[in-house]
């Protein structure tokens, strides 16, 4: 074989090796992400008992705490789609979504309007967020707003992923660039899973994600 063919070979080789790389690192963008249910250790696997919220903000005979994880879980049953729009109805009314959609579908379950709550908070302390202009349609759907939000008026709870016991299903986890709900799944080790959207890529809703981030700067809980 000549050394053009050998060449010729080679770049074809390398061609199909990094197109095969590609095609597997976003398969699930093709596929879809998975809402199957995580099959995982529970409270009960470490001794710990369930947390239920003494509040029911929309009256329907669940409590919040419980209402939240439900209502995360109702939301990535719907198998969104990773795409970052704006939408002059605020929620997304199509099968896309980002992040904050999932937390805000999730409070909404609960009885809790992230759009107007958000607005309502944006208004009365606009000086502790980064805004120009408030738009009530597009502030609630960004994490740095959210992380004001919850600040103000959630209850902090430690970031400290080995505390086990303090966290649990239907909690609020915020990163520096993401956000999501606390689920009611462990690891073996006893560190939760985490329901959230992150990019269009991602394997299944539900990731057992907390030990291999280090940028976890909120950890928080709607009601007592």
């Amino acid at each position: 074989m000549s050394k053009k063919k050998i060449i010729i070979s080679a770049v074809i080789l390398i061609l199909l090796v990094t197109a095969g790389c590609i095609v597997w690192r976003c398969r699930y963008y093709f596929i879809g992400t998975s809402s199957a249910p995580v099959q995982a250790k529970e409270n009960k696997d470490f001794g710990i008992a369930d947390f239920h919220s003494s509040v029911d903000k929309d009256g329907d005979g669940i409590d919040d705490q419980t209402d939240i994880l439900q209502g995360a879980r109702d939301y990535i049953a719907t198998k969104p789609v990773y795409k970052s729009k704006y939408y002059s109805t605020g929620y997304p009314d199509d099968q896309y979504g980002v992040c904050t959609d999932l937390v805000a579908n999730a409070l909404r379950s609960a009885g809790y309007d992230l759009m107007e709550l958000v607005d309502e908070d944006i208004n009365a302390h606009l000086q502790d967020y980064d805004i120009e202009e408030p738009d009530i349609n597009i502030d609630f759907r960004r994490v740095n707003n959210l992380k004001v939000y919850f600040a103000h008026t959630a209850i902090p709870l430690t970031t400290d992923i080995y505390d086990i016991s303090q966290w649990q299903g239907g909690d609020i986890v915020i990163f520096e660039n993401h956000i999501g709900i606390v689920s009611d799944k462990r690891n073996d080790d006893g560190v939760s899973y985490v329901i959230h959207h992150n990019d269009p890529f991602q394997k299944s809703y539900e990731e057992d994600i907390l030990e291999s981030r280090d940028d976890i700067t909120g950890h928080y809980r709607i009601s007592e």
